[in-house]
């Protein structure tokens, strides 16, 4: 049986989560700025990742900002494989369980991925995609070039529109209070906390659907250029009937939802053990 992982698990968990709540602040008001014009040449490209990560870049002391991001998201990617391969949260083994380790794993993986371009990025490198669309319409493009391509690239559309239903269905069913109940929060505090929760696990799902659905396009039309990141889904948003309200609905809740990461980082009781 390993042993419990030590101490220092928890405190890269909290520095993780507050780097990831950088992130999702920044891409609600830049995605906000987006829906309304707010600022020069606001669009909704500059609200994806490497967006974010570029508008830190651009600010005093830029590489510095940006690096202490990339060393939080690393923190977090390491969390997340320790939870998934020493189970410090004792889901077990049966299939549920190994679900969710697997959930963990991935989500590890995704948010190294971004601590990997913002370090490219620190370094004075830039993607040799340009963006995380472009990115998205790779993997899309090679998929399809596969046998039975549409039906992979489908699969992936999918599970990204189930993980978007499931965001959705964790906020909604309030699953998500466990993260912060029982740290002897005061009553109204912890409403605050739930409720900011829940608005934020919406929206993200808001996000993921649409992700899913240009997949889902590009798979029925064997064209990788109809899929897309998360810039793609703000400007899906942007263009449909109310775009700028229902963009600007939807950027509020990922600014909610990075404050709900802030939350998390400060009271979630972090198990090593």
């Amino acid at each position: 049986m390993p042993s419990p992982p030590p101490k220092w698990v928890e405190n890269f968990a909290r520095v993780g989560l507050a780097a990831k709540g950088v992130v999702y602040c920044l891409v609600g008001i830049l995605a906000f700025m987006a829906a309304f014009e707010l600022g020069r040449n606001s669009s909704t490209q500059d609200a994806g990742k490497q967006g974010v990560f570029q508008f830190i870049l651009e600010q005093p002391f830029g590489k510095w900002l940006l690096g202490i991001v990339a060393i939080g998201l690393v923190c977090y990617t390491i969390w997340r494989i320790i939870q998934a391969v020493q189970d410090t949260e004792n889901k077990g083994n049966d299939a549920k369980a190994v679900a969710v380790r697997i959930r963990y794993l991935f989500s590890g993986l995704v948010y190294g991925a971004l601590a990997y371009l913002a370090a490219k990025m620190v370094l004075g490198q830039r993607s040799g995609n340009g963006s995380g669309s472009d990115s998205r319409e790779t993997l899309a493009s090679e998929l399809l070039q596969q046998p039975f391509g549409q039906w992979l690239v489908g699969i992936l559309a999918v599970g990204t529109m189930a993980a978007g239903v499931y965001q959705i269905y964790y906020g909604i069913s309030d699953k998500y209070k466990k993260k912060v109940q029982g740290a002897g929060l005061k009553h109204e505090l912890e409403g605050k906390m739930v409720r900011m929760g829940k608005i934020g696990y919406i929206a993200r799902g808001v996000v993921w659907l649409v992700i899913g659905f240009m997949f889902l396009k590009a798979a029925m039309s064997s064209n990788a250029q109809k899929a897309g990141g998360s810039s793609d889904a703000f400007r899906f948003l942007e263009d449909s009937s109310y775009g700028s309200f229902l963009l600007g609905a939807v950027a509020v809740g990922l600014v909610f939802y990075g404050i709900f990461m802030f939350m998390r980082a400060k009271y979630q009781p972090i198990s090593t053990s």
